[in-house]
C-alpha cells in the first residue's frame, strides 16, 4: 500500500494548488512521475497555469489528461478518476479517495482550514488508514 502524506494548508482557498505545485516540482526534481487528481477541469487548468509560472530552473513538463505525447509527460493533470494513469506519485486535490490508490507508491493529500473541507480530509485520512496505507501528517 502507498505512503500517504497529508499537508496542513493555510487559510487560503488557493493554498492547495500553490502547495501542490511546489510538491509536484519537488517530485519531478527527484525523477518521480506524478499524476494530479483535481476537483474539476477548471482547477486542473488553474494548476496548469501555476506550473507554467514556476521559475525556469524549476520547469515541470506536464500536460492535461488526453493531451501530449503518447508516452505522456512526467506530470499529468486529471479531473476524473478514470483518467488516472499509473505513476509513482498521486497528488490528490479531489475530495475523495481514488479506488485505484493501490497503484501508487506515494499519495499526497491536503487538509484545508475550512471546516467542511477539513471534515472531508479527516474522512479520507481514515479511509487511507483503514486500507493499510502508511500515514504521515506534515505542516505546510
Amino acid at each position: 500500500m502507498p505512503q500517504v502524506s497529508f499537508y496542513q494548508l493555510q487559510d487560503n482557498k488557493d493554498a492547495g494548488p500553490v502547495r501542490a505545485c511546489e510538491l509536484i516540482a519537488n517530485a519531478f526534481a527527484n525523477k518521480q512521475r506524478c499524476v494530479v487528481l483535481c476537483v474539476s477541469q477548471t482547477q486542473a487548468e488553474i494548476l496548469d497555469d501555476l506550473l507554467w509560472q514556476l521559475p525556469a530552473d524549476r520547469f515541470v513538463p506536464h500536460n492535461m489528461a488526453g493531451e501530449g505525447p503518447p508516452a505522456g509527460t512526467p506530470v499529468e493533470l486529471c479531473w476524473l478518476p478514470e483518467q488516472l494513469s499509473r505513476r509513482h506519485v498521486l497528488v490528490n486535490l479531489s475530495e475523495t479517495v481514488p479506488q485505484s490508490m493501490g497503484q501508487f507508491q506515494q499519495i499526497i493529500d491536503f487538509v484545508p482550514m475550512a471546516d467542511e473541507a477539513k471534515k472531508a480530509a479527516r474522512i479520507r485520512y481514515k479511509q487511507f488508514q483503514q486500507a493499510g496505507c502508511q500515514m504521515q501528517f506534515k505542516s505546510a
